[in-house]
């Protein structure tokens, strides 16, 4: 495969997705062209503004479908990361963010028409996204069409939704928090800027909080557009003034309030769902506007270079630079990664691959993997950053659905990857990482005996997997394995008037006490028979112990009471002690599942940074003598 130059991901027959990078400023932005197949006339193009933050996240398969959708119907599409966002060149901190990634939407639109020879384009933006959409188009000229859906109206009331957000996610730590242990790490102390926030993982500088807090939609000068679509959200519309005003202002306008809204941007990853009627409204309202006026399509300008390739200034001579190359790694189905390589004259003979956190993808929550990528690189490691199949960027096998975060052919994916790193960029050792299913999929491949060196595992939910099977069964493992807090809200008179008055689940609780004497049981039976060597199907002790044998090294990390950590204890047993030093178990105070607060995420990045910088732990040679022949491979991979 030539990494300079890669064939387009094919989805359905429909359109092609090229990635690339173009230049705003002084920064490279990263961003999907969907190219059409039929050779008529295009007079109209797509630049989508997607939305700030976790709504980002939480959108992705859903803007993906706007611009498959509407390259589908003949209309190309650019859909792109703003500055310090995704795939991105990062953004200095302090600058107001809202007008730079109005600029950026302003390069998207040049970048559109010199791919495509368009002239017509119509800005696409979602939530805050609208609102940069609608400044862009304020300096785009007289061919711009503008669509908004779920536009935030006022800067300020959307300030105050990100602040109850945020101090809900802190009360809901602050109710889980148990007592300080000594082997719970605390979060680390970062320092804030002043009047900037940080919401879910994600930053508003100072400079963008003043000027969100000045914001009101409607005062903003009339966007020199004549057609505009506002699909406002049907569980709570708020866009019909705005909407109203911009008609007596001479707008053509149309408005329409569609359910979709919450269960596309405001649902996690893997719950969340396209919402088929707002692309349904969107596709026939371009439709409408390109046919009414076709005006003259200019050439598509020619690639002197890659522009699948972006350079990263690193270190202190100019010449030194990380290398990000977006790649498929397979045609069929398309395995879609970037790999972030480091500066010329590296040995490069370490490698990281960082595997999709639930349906988040490539770019990890809040950003995560992006972050990591580039540091490790400075450090002398090719990472690489892939959407398993029907992840992300990546298309789904034939008969399967888009959103699995348990594909079954995961492992074929992974290992994909592995040969990848080995064969095209000499990486002879190779660690796993990944948070969530990420980290059940790095287990499994290593259980599988594919040649990893490292598994850094990051909030597992379970270890065991099957279709059909849901997580909704592991919250009890809390409180099996610390019922302390259960036995101290039995104590005070006042829960017994609650559990005779009917307001407290009473066979509820008497389940979980049931359960709590089942699991001590049930864990201790595992470990007499791994003691007497009777193998158990699936059981993790076993597959720790085969893990080990093959040399690998295996590093649990948990956000403190995260349900996982109970159920390694439960199903790891004694193995976590017989392997310790090959397993290490971390535990991080102040953090929830995808690590969304600064402090609890700069403490786990620094002890993922520690893990992998660590030198290999030397194989005994009695490591796991005598262990079961019954242990292979197909057995350990279940």
């Amino acid at each position: 495969m030539n990494l300079s130059s890669i064939p387009t991901l094919t989805d359905a027959g429909a359109n092609q997705a090229e990635p690339l990078y173009f230049r705003s400023g002084p920064r490279s932005l990263f961003a999907w062209l969907h190219r059409v197949q039929s050779a008529g006339s295009r007079p109209m193009g797509v630049v989508m503004c997607k939305p700030f933050g976790y709504e980002a996240i939480c959108a992705h398969r859903s803007m993906r479908a706007f611009a498959e959708d509407a390259a589908a119907a003949g209309i190309p599409v650019l859909r792109f990361d703003y500055a310090g966002t995704g795939n991105s060149e990062d953004l200095d901190p302090k600058l107001n963010q809202l007008e730079s990634w109005t600029e950026d939407a302003i390069e998207a639109v040049r970048e559109l028409r010199r791919r495509t020879g368009v002239q017509r384009v119509c800005l696409l933006g979602f939530r805050l996204g609208a609102v940069v959409a609608v400044q862009a188009a304020m300096r785009c000229g007289a061919d711009t069409r503008l669509i908004a859906i779920a536009p935030i109206l006022s800067g300020a009331r959307y300030l105050r939704e990100l602040r109850t957000i945020q101090l809900a996610a802190d009360a809901q730590l602050a109710a889980a928090a148990d007592a300080p242990a000594a082997s719970i790490v605390p979060a680390a102390a970062v320092a804030d800027e002043p009047g900037a926030m940080h919401v879910s993982g994600f930053s508003l500088s100072a400079a963008t909080v003043a000027a969100l807090a000045q914001l009101e939609l409607a005062a903003l000068a009339m966007p020199q557009v004549p057609e505009l679509l506002i699909i406002d959200r049907k569980e709570l519309p708020g866009a019909k003034a705005w909407s109203d005003a911009l008609t007596q202002a001479g707008a053509k306008v149309r408005y329409v309030a569609l359910p979709g809204f919450v269960r596309m941007m405001m649902t996690a990853p893997h719950f969340s769902l396209v919402p088929q009627q707002m692309i349904a409204a969107t596709r026939e309202w371009l439709q409408q506007t390109q046919s009414a006026a076709t005006p003259e399509v200019a050439a598509a300008s020619q690639e002197d270079s890659p522009s699948n390739v972006l350079h990263l200034p690193c270190g202190q001579s100019a010449a030194q630079s990380l290398t990000e190359t977006a790649l498929l790694l397979k045609a069929d189905p398309g395995l879609f990664a970037i790999v972030t390589e480091p500066p010329q004259g590296e040995a490069r003979r370490r490698g990281v691959i960082l595997l999709n956190a639930g349906a988040t993808h490539h770019v990890g929550p809040n950003r995560m993997y992006v972050t990591l990528a580039r540091q490790w690189a400075q450090r002398g490691y090719t990472v690489l950053r892939m959407d398993l199949a029907g992840l992300g960027d990546s298309t789904a096998r034939p008969g399967r659905t888009t959103g699995e975060v348990y594909p079954a052919a995961a492992l074929e994916d992974i290992r994909i990857a592995i040969d990848l790193m080995r064969e095209r960029f000499g990486v002879a050792d190779v660690t796993l990482i990944g948070l969530c299913s990420g980290a059940y999929h790095s287990l499994r491949a290593a259980s599988a005996g594919l040649p990893v060196g490292r598994i850094l595992m990051v909030n597992p939910l379970n270890f065991l997997w099957h279709e059909g099977m849901t997580l909704d069964g592991l919250t009890w493992l809390g409180f099996v394995h610390n019922p302390r807090r259960y036995v101290e809200q039995v104590l005070p008179a006042r829960f017994w008037s609650k559990l005779v008055t009917g307001r407290v689940n009473g066979w509820r609780l008497l389940k979980l006490f049931a359960q709590h004497s089942w699991v001590i049981v049930d864990s201790n039976a595992r470990n007499v028979a791994r003691a007497l060597r009777i193998p158990l199907p699936g059981d993790l002790g076993y597959q720790m112990q085969a893990i080990a044998a093959r040399g690998t090294e295996m590093i649990f990390l948990f956000a403190h009471g995260d349900p996982g950590f109970y159920l390694l204890k439960h199903q790891g047993g004694w193995e976590l002690q017989r392997l310790s030093s090959r397993c290490r178990v971390h535990s991080i105070a102040g953090a929830d599942h995808i690590f969304s607060q600064r402090g609890a995420r700069a403490q786990l990045e620094k002890l993922l940074s520690e893990e992998l910088f660590a030198p290999p732990v030397p194989l005994p040679c009695d490591t796991g003598k005598g262990l079961d022949s019954q242990l292979g491979r197909e057995q350990v991979s279940e």
